[in-house]
């Protein structure tokens, strides 16, 4: 008999997972973002393709088997448990500095354009940051919880994570890549902020973490990118030559855009034209129209995200609520970022656009956050009823 029952709970327990339908408002972004990469993948790629010697289409189809494992990893971090991730979050911090410094070992790191930012994996490199970029929300989170009152009044707490973020940092300057080092630093100082810490706090560990990227930034390759981003026109073919591209096809992209595929920039005019630089070109095609567009899915897409990490600190489970933050912090941020270089309104840093530009480590990372956050979403909705029951119990026995 209690075989039986046990066979009947459990079939209601799959009747309620099937019922459950995937969040709308966070899948359509997501299906549009990806459509629109493989389009301008293809569409800004042909050229370069060709003068690699390579297939026409050689980086859309390798991008679309990102995308093709992208959602493997999305469909399998679906399936892990947000409590699992919570075990595992506290020595993630260490294991992230390891992992940055695994491209300093010669054999396994790999250098392109004289940046150590790779690791070998044998029939492809992959770069590192992306996978730290996970692991240091999940720390974070798992930290926040666990001193959830402490963050709010001791400055200590406060700083410790972001100390551990200027370590971090430092790894990253030496590789060198600026760009993802204040990406973090803004994620760890974001969810800080959110998690309650006090304004003088932030305020004191803002102006001692200005000089730190202040002195980076004075490296010469790094100050002949800002002046020039001041004045690329002062130096068009040089120093200036990717921002003056960049903003030639937004401006030849006017209001409606010259037509799929017939952008001139992408045409070894703008470097990096299926990469970094990828939203100039869906300027240059399709106009202000599509820059609105884009704009538009990424706002939906993160404000969702954060509207899921407001609802698990409602459900009462602060460490998903943090991680949704996080992810949402980090995909915000790097969009911004990317998009505010190829208008010239942010320096040149090297940022992928998340789920549009061509780069494999970036579209697979990506991917498995975004699983984390549908299975966060998931979670919500299999325990409201059970929510729901414990209140109404409470309410009966109250009487």
């Amino acid at each position: 008999m209690r075989k039986k029952a046990g066979k009947q709970q459990a079939h209601r327990g799959y009747q309620l997972n099937q019922s459950m339908p995937v969040d709308g408002w966070l899948l359509v972004p997501v299906l549009l973002l990806v459509a629109a990469g493989l389009v301008m993948v293809g569409s800004s790629s042909i050229a370069i393709a060709e003068s690699h010697g390579v297939s026409t289409y050689h980086y859309l189809v390798r991008h679309i088997i990102y995308v093709i494992l992208g959602v493997f990893l999305a469909a399998t971090f679906r399936v892990i448990p947000v409590a699992f991730l919570k075990r595992i979050s506290r020595p993630l911090m260490w294991v992230s500095a390891l992992v940055l410094l695994l491209v300093f070992i010669p054999g396994i790191g790999r250098s392109v354009n004289g940046s150590a930012r790779w690791i070998s994996l044998g029939f492809v490199n992959f770069q590192v940051v992306e996978a730290v970029k996970i692991m240091v929300i999940i720390y974070m989170a798992g930290y926040l919880v666990r001193k959830a009152d402490m963050v709010k009044i001791r400055f200590f707490d406060t700083l410790k994570p972001l100390l551990l973020a200027a370590m971090l940092t430092v790894i990253l300057l030496a590789q060198p890549d600026m760009g993802s080092a204040a990406v973090i630093t803004a994620i760890v100082g974001g969810m800080v902020w959110l998690a309650g810490a006090a304004w003088r706090h932030l305020f004191v560990l803002g102006a001692l973490a200005l000089p730190v990227f202040g002195y980076a930034a004075m490296e010469p390759y790094r100050l002949r990118r800002i002046v020039s981003f001041m004045n690329p026109w002062e130096d068009p073919f040089n120093s200036g030559f990717q921002l003056t591209q960049a903003l030639i096809a937004v401006g030849r992209g006017e209001v409606f855009g010259v037509g799929l595929g017939a952008s001139i920039q992408k045409l070894f005019y703008l470097p990096e034209a299926h990469t970094d630089f990828i939203f100039a070109v869906l300027a240059e095609e399709f106009g202000l129209v599509g820059v609105v567009f884009i704009l538009t899915l990424f706002m939906l897409l993160v404000t969702r995200i954060m509207i899921i990490g407001l609802m698990a600190h409602r459900a009462e489970r602060p460490f998903a609520g943090n991680v949704a933050y996080g992810i949402g912090l980090w995909i915000g941020l790097q969009a911004l970022v990317s998009i505010g270089v190829n208008l010239g309104v942010l320096p040149t840093k090297g940022l992928t656009l998340p789920l549009i530009s061509s780069g494999g480590s970036s579209v697979l990372m990506t991917f498995l956050a975004l699983g984390i956050i549908f299975r966060i979403r998931y979670e919500l909705d299999r325990d409201a009823p059970l929510k729901v029951t414990r209140v109404a119990n409470k309410a009966r026995a109250g009487r």
